[in-house]
């Protein structure tokens, strides 16, 4: 069965018309009725599903590189043609961020994903002869993606493996589980009318935090990918296998006096308020040297920030957080608000905010939870510094060492540099808002893994290769 865009756009305008059809994306159906409504890729079992790619990723080595890259065009095709209809299952079925910015999210994944022009081979000569370096597939992938980003996620994930020539088996976030199938079964279809094999991207229907361990324990996965919270990422590197982990974040953003007030301003309020926050590399906290925080506030109030005062922070604050933390120690957000709108966030705390509001700033003390915590959601704290070097070092603090994103407004050179080598981050961006990072805005390619924790970084398809040397001893020299 082949899902075009004009399948999934009338599925999620029966998502959005029923409950009941919106049910049997968003949770499956009870008593075996998920099992029988399985597509393509999409198996009962962890074994069934790692099988079937092992068998497609054999086949997919034995092509032509050219067949790979139509393939690759394939998945890029499918993804931006269908991309507003399945950025409303996203929305519909998770509850979380917003359509807009999750077509720009799903269309810089499909764009900007490097694709099989990254595998470059290298070759060496001397007098004893020569010695080609090239770039294989370690074979089958298991990747497990979040309810974050799930259109995104998988679609720079099935370019940049499949790209390397690998096959992948998806454990998707449950909360994300109908959208994620529904793309893995219209990629599926788009691969092999591209002239590839059949289960190149595979995945159990019933994702489950089961399926996710025998994922990581199944012998046919050589590689593993992950991105998620700590825990899933202590398992993956604990599993034993060569894992590729993207974790937590809680990017701060610096503004000096030598900043474009009028630009930080807007930028901030565009990143902070992407997809309501829920990105990993939004900015989560704001600290602003004192003597150009006021007028900074002022340039963010303009551009869509709402200020909550008194008895609002602590409303707001109590609603937000499942676990305040302090100095030194993130606390948990309250996933009732994860990924909500402004608006949605005031009206459950009494307050009612202005139409177009992006983010809810508060002014408040270093100490304050929300500073320190990773809230994935538009509220976002706001600390004035004495000066841009406490700024910097207080900056290294919040950010609790997970070295993944921190943004800089100044036109200081030194600062601008000593903030890079200080946050010594996965991602650091200067004067733009934070998805300038991965190349929306900003130069260079884009990935939905940025693996932090086990140094990656923005990962592509050279990420997912091993290398393999080939040496031949004294000939081929012609001087």
């Amino acid at each position: 069965m082949a899902y075009g865009a004009e399948d999934v756009r009338r599925v999620v305008e029966e998502i959005l018309r029923s409950p009941e059809i919106s049910a049997l994306l968003s949770s499956g159906t009870k008593g075996g009725g998920a099992a029988a409504s399985r597509g393509p890729g999409i198996f009962p079992d962890m074994d069934s599903a790692v099988q079937a790619a092992a068998a497609a990723q054999r086949e997919l080595v034995r092509l032509p590189l050219d067949t790979r890259r139509a393939v690759i065009e394939a998945i890029r095709r499918t993804v931006l043609e269908a991309n507003e209809a399945l950025s409303q299952a996203a929305v519909a079925e998770t509850g979380l961020g917003n359509v807009r910015d999750k077509t720009v999210k799903n269309r810089l994944a499909a764009l900007r994903t490097p694709g099989v022009e990254d595998l470059e081979s290298r070759v060496v000569t001397d007098e004893h002869g020569l010695t080609l370096t090239e770039l294989a597939p370690y074979g089958v992938i298991g990747a497990i993606t979040p309810v974050t980003n799930p259109i995104s996620s998988i679609a720079s994930n099935a370019i940049g493996m499949v790209a390397a020539g690998n096959s992948v088996v998806f454990n998707v976030h449950p909360g994300a589980k109908g959208v994620s199938r529904l793309l893995i079964e219209m990629l599926g279809g788009a691969i092999v009318r591209a002239g590839g094999p059949g289960n190149l991207l595979c995945a159990v229907a019933e994702p489950i935090l089961e399926t996710a361990g025998e994922l990581m324990r199944h012998p046919g996965i050589a590689l593993l990918v992950v991105t998620g919270g700590p825990g899933v990422v202590r398992a993956a590197m604990a599993s034993g296998k060569k894992a590729i982990c993207a974790g937590p974040g809680n990017p701060p953003c610096v503004v000096d006096e030598t900043a474009d007030l009028a630009k930080a301003g807007k930028d901030i309020v565009d990143g902070a308020g992407f997809d309501h926050n829920v990105v990993c590399i939004c900015e989560k906290e704001i600290l602003a040297v004192a003597s150009i925080a006021d007028r900074l506030k002022e340039e963010l109030l303009r551009n869509g920030a709402y200020e909550l005062k008194g008895g609002q922070i602590d409303a707001v604050t109590k609603l937000v957080l499942a676990e305040p933390g302090g100095p030194g120690r993130p606390g948990l957000p309250n996933r009732a608000f994860v990924g909500k709108s402004p608006a949605h966030i005031a009206r459950a705390a009494g307050i009612e905010v202005p139409e177009g509001t992006r983010i809810l700033l508060l002014e408040t003390t270093s100490g304050h939870p929300l500073v320190w915590t990773e809230q994935l959601m538009p509220v976002i704290p706001f600390v004035r510094m004495r000066n841009a070097d406490e700024a910097i070092e207080f900056a290294v603090l919040v950010e609790h060492g997970y070295r993944h994103t921190a943004i800089m407004h100044s036109h200081d050179v030194a600062r601008l540099s000593h903030m890079a080598r200080a946050m010594d981050c996965s991602l650091f961006v200067k004067n733009g808002p934070c998805y300038a990072g991965l190349g929306e805005g900003g130069a260079g390619h884009a990935s939905f893994t940025i693996a932090s924790p086990t140094g990656e970084g923005i990962t592509r398809p050279t990420s997912f290769t091993r290398e393999r040397r080939c040496t031949l001893v004294d000939y081929f020299r012609i001087v």
